[in-house]
């Protein structure tokens, strides 16, 4: 079953085009993956400093894969810190 996932960040104030950058190549990486069907991201027209990610993935064996990737531990060690720390994870069911 495909899991639908929506992802809300929110970057500290100053720290946008650090936080934008390392969020493309996260996306960069995550759309080579087999399992990965959407990796979109998004920056809000009316705040610079928030990013939504709208994504896809063959089932949750496939997101669980992705979470332990090199790059994605590596956002989480390094650039997770620039954000507001209230991130908004979102799994959703497709329903029309």
């Amino acid at each position: 079953m495909k899991v639908y996932l929506t992802v809300i960040l929110k970057a500290k104030e100053g720290n946008s085009a650090a936080l934008k950058s390392a969020l493309q190549n996260m996306v960069l990486h995550s759309r080579k993956e087999k399992a990965c069907l959407q990796y979109d991201l998004f920056q809000a027209s009316d705040d610079e400093n928030t990013f939504t990610f709208q994504e896809i993935w063959e089932n949750q064996m496939a997101l669980d894969l992705h979470d332990e990737q090199p790059y994605i531990k590596e956002f989480r060690e390094k650039h997770l810190s620039l954000t507001d720390g209230n991130n908004l994870f979102y799994k959703n069911n497709k329903i029309a």
